[in-house]
Parts: C-alpha cells; structure tokens; sequence
C-alpha cells in the first residue's frame, strides 16, 4: 500500500523493447513502462483510451492520416478505436496508462503480442 515507485530504478530492470512492464495499478488501469525502438506494429484498442507519456527520447506516432511527435516530458492520449503505431529512430523510455488487461498490439495478434505482462 502507499508504494512510491522509482522510475530509473524500474526502467533498469529491463532491456527488452515492446514489452511493457506494469508498475502499479489505480481505478482499472495499469501504469506501465515499455521501451521503444524501431517500428512497431499498426493496432488499435476497443476497450480504452491510452496515455503515452515520454519520459526518455522522443517517438512518432503514426496515425492513418497523419503522425504526431511526441518528446521527453510530453504526452498523447490516442483515443479508444484509433489505428495507430508508435516509432522511435532512437530508444525512447514511455509511461503508459491504460485499461488493466489491455493487450499492447491490441485488436491484432503477432510476435510483439504480450498477453500477460510482467508486474515489476
């Protein structure tokens, strides 16, 4: 009860980009850390909106008509049903708050799909 979570500490726990750790929980939604690199995959989410707040680097989020970038000490809500997919040039550090039990590839399954996220 009553955690206070260490952002460096947590991201150091792991290398592994498009896997996305969950570092606490509130009213239904995770908070998670993922780090990005390269292109990920086009997705959307029926359940939820998603929060993607930079905390390392900067991303693009591409959308269907348009992409917007995202950097350090910013963020973006993609609003629930929205085909999108993230890409970063460089590795970027990303908090994200969503649905607990959301799926990171969403409405699509593949290789980069993690169904159960490790809680770290």
């Amino acid at each position: 009860m009553c955690e206070v979570v260490n952002l460096e500490e947590k991201l150091s726990a792991f290398s592994s980009f498009w896997d996305p750790k969950i570092v606490g929980e509130l009213n239904g939604q995770h908070v998670r850390l993922v780090k990005f690199q390269g292109l990920f995959t086009w997705h959307s989410h029926n359940e939820g909106d998603e929060l993607f707040l930079v905390l390392h680097g900067s991303f693009t989020m591409k959308f269907r008509n348009f992409s917007r970038t995202i950097r350090e000490g910013e963020f973006i809500i993609v609003p629930r049903g929205t085909e999108h997919c993230p890409e970063a040039s460089d590795e970027v550090h990303v908090l994200l708050f969503e649905p607990a039990g959301t799926l990171n590839t969403g409405t699509v399954q593949d290789d980069r799909t993690v169904k159960n996220p490790e809680r770290i």
